[in-house]
């Protein structure tokens, strides 16, 4: 076999839909279960009691951030691990050079968004009459206090989540799924993958709904801005304006 049809094979090289699909939802699990036993073993280190070690685990800002900046790091580390092998992936998953039309996109996006998420919320009440809308998101950031804390809490849900679920699921989830099934069911079958892995936000009290409502519902507008402009930058834009209102709303304006 010449050099030139080794190289040629090379090029064509894929990866498999359903691995990789695994390969996704690990590096959006298994990277908070590694993060945080890691994160775990700091209190061991100071002798803390279980008491200390839980409050500094479930109430620091400081720890929060860095749990989700590792979490987000070492899922992206693990797509590209696994992406690395195949010759053209990162841009075939969306990560492309991007255009300044795309952010604009995603901000358009935006009205879409909220209308079909009201859509179903009204559907899903009159289907399941005992739907708590009311239910409140355990995000891990209570009462940030000072300017130092809000930022961090600013990048942790604002912009750390978009870039890393949008190349997790828009990316690689998506684009696996296209290859195998037309457009109408890998969107469906994306956004239920994503609904489902904000389930356990309701903590203590239980799956949070709501919230699966939510996320599916940007997920169809966050799969069609990826669909129709071939990259994730503004899935990235919409996702990010989206925390962004709830950031406000909680940590700013305190609406809720």
């Amino acid at each position: 076999m010449s050099t030139a049809s080794i190289k040629k094979e090379d090029t064509k090289k894929t990866w498999n839909p359903w691995i990789a699909v695994v390969v996704a939802l690990f590096a959006l699990l298994g990277s908070q279960v590694i993060i945080g036993l890691v994160l775990s073993l700091y209190p061991a280190i100071r002798g803390w009691n279980s008491t200390q070690a839980n409050n500094w685990l479930n109430n620091s800002i400081i720890a929060q951030f860095i749990f989700v900046l590792l979490a987000e790091a070492l899922a992206i580390s693990i797509v590209y691990l696994y992406l690395k092998r195949y010759k053209g992936a990162l841009k075939e998953i969306g990560l492309k050079k991007p255009k300044w039309i795309e952010p604009v996109y995603g901000l358009m996006a935006l009205p879409v968004y909220l209308i079909i998420y009201f859509f179903i919320v009204n559907v899903s009440i009159k289907l399941f009459p005992n739907l708590n809308t009311g239910q409140k998101q355990q995000l891990g950031f209570n009462n940030p206090h000072g300017f130092i804390e809000l930022i961090l809490t600013f990048i942790s849900l604002v912009i750390l989540p978009p870039i890393a679920e949008e190349i997790l699921f828009r990316g690689l989830v998506y684009t696996s799924l296209r290859k195998i099934m037309p457009f109408i069911w890998a969107m469906i079958f994306t956004s239920a993958f994503f609904a489902i892995g904000h389930l356990p936000e309701g903590g203590s009290s239980g799956p949070l709904y709501i919230a699966a409502i939510d996320t599916f519902s940007l997920s169809l507008v966050l799969v069609y801005l990826r669909e129709k402009t071939g990259s994730l930058y503004a899935s990235m834009t919409l996702h990010a304006l989206k925390n962004l209102i709830a950031f406000s709303a909680l940590f700013v304006l305190h609406l809720t």
